[in-house]
């Protein structure tokens, strides 16, 4: 029981496995050069991707990306990118990645993880979803973490260098979280690094650039803690978001039917520890409205996206998070009761419409 239940909180991808502590101090370093060694982050042993499907036993091929970008980065960068997501399709995470990779137009193949097994990242030394491969050339690559993915693919996007070069921007650091846990965190990973022109050319000004880091970090320090005390936040909804878990992930019939009814009442249970421990209101739904109405009062309305006339990072960081919840009670009650709903159209069709 226990390990089945840890296994499904790992579905759900909770914040603080992935982010700090506010006890821990985020480290920001100069844009002037890489900060540690390249050879301390190079991945070992790490699978290659290859054009067939990686995950046999999933029906159906691997999904891929349909959409281009609109940013329109060159096609020498990426038609010699191989890109392959590890994943849990029902984590926040991982939709914040897809909702890049898509608007940009990078193809990718899905490895579906098992989340109670997880033997499909067992060459990964490090345990968390998302992690992406990414070969070009004769370099693997792997990088871990959905912000320092977004952040290092949109270097590599913009400014032409190589991708093994960037992800030394980005090095990994341990510290140890409230809970007493060691936690890894990484350095610069809301940061574009960009030279003075690239960034001009990207954001008009520094306070562009500003904005679009702040809101980022919000989806992943705020946002993201919402999720799971609306989605389980009474008993009948704990059960419909875990049918649609199970419907959606990577599961055998048993682990299925467990998943389900377990999964469930375990965290119908946790996010009753969640709501106290990220101080929430008595309805968790008023947390989420008043996050979603911060976020629209922030684009304004003078601008469809916060990025002006195109989703910019936090756009789709913001709406790759609230697509998990698609489909399930808290998700009906955003659009009906927030003022959000028109963004998140204009989001969604972006991405849609992307030229092919």
């Amino acid at each position: 029981m226990l390990s089945l239940c840890s296994g499904l909180r790992g579905l759900i991808c909770q914040t603080r496995s992935q982010t700090f502590n506010a006890r821990v101090s985020r480290t920001v370093v100069p844009l002037s050069g890489p900060q540690g060694r390249k050879e301390d982050w190079a991945p070992r042993n790490l699978p290659r991707p290859h054009h067939d499907p990686l995950c046999p036993s999933q029906e159906g091929a691997p999904e891929k990306a349909k959409v281009a970008s609109q940013t329109h980065p060159p096609l020498s960068l990426t038609s010699s990118l191989q890109l392959t997501l590890y994943q849990y399709k029902t984590c926040p995470f991982c939709s914040k990645v897809r909702a890049f990779l898509d608007f940009h137009g990078l193809p990718y193949q899905v490895v579906e993880v098992n989340p109670i097994r997880r033997a499909e990242i067992k060459f990964s030394s490090y345990r968390k979803v998302p992690i992406l491969l990414a070969q070009e050339g004769e370099s693997l690559q792997q990088l871990n973490d959905s912000s320092v993915i977004i952040s290092a693919l949109k270097t590599y996007l913009v400014s032409g260098q190589p991708l093994e070069d960037v992800i030394t921007y980005y090095p990994p650091m341990k510290a140890v979280n409230e809970q007493g846990k060691e936690v890894t965190e990484f350095c610069n990973k809301y940061w574009l690094m960009l030279d003075e022109k690239e960034t001009q050319r990207m954001y008009g000004g520094k306070e562009a650039r500003k904005e679009e880091m702040k809101w980022r970090q919000w989806a992943d320090d705020w946002l993201v803690h919402l999720i799971s005390p609306n989605v389980y936040r009474t008993p009948a909804e704990a059960l419909a978001s875990f049918d649609y878990i199970v419907r959606e992930g990577r599961f055998g019939a048993v682990e299925g039917a467990l998943a389900k009814y377990m999964g469930a009442a375990a965290m119908y249970l946790i996010s009753k520890r969640l709501k106290s421990r990220h101080h929430l209101q008595d309805d968790v739904r008023e947390d989420l409205y008043e996050a979603a109405n911060k976020w629209v009062a922030a684009v304004g309305k003078d601008r469809p996206f916060m990025g002006g006339q195109k989703p910019n990072l936090a756009d789709l960081a913001v709406y790759g998070v609230l697509r998990v919840m698609e489909g399930l009670e808290a998700f009906e009650d955003l659009m009906r009761h927030t003022r959000i709903q028109p963004w998140y159209r204009r989001v969604e069709k972006a991405i849609a419409e992307a030229p092919r």
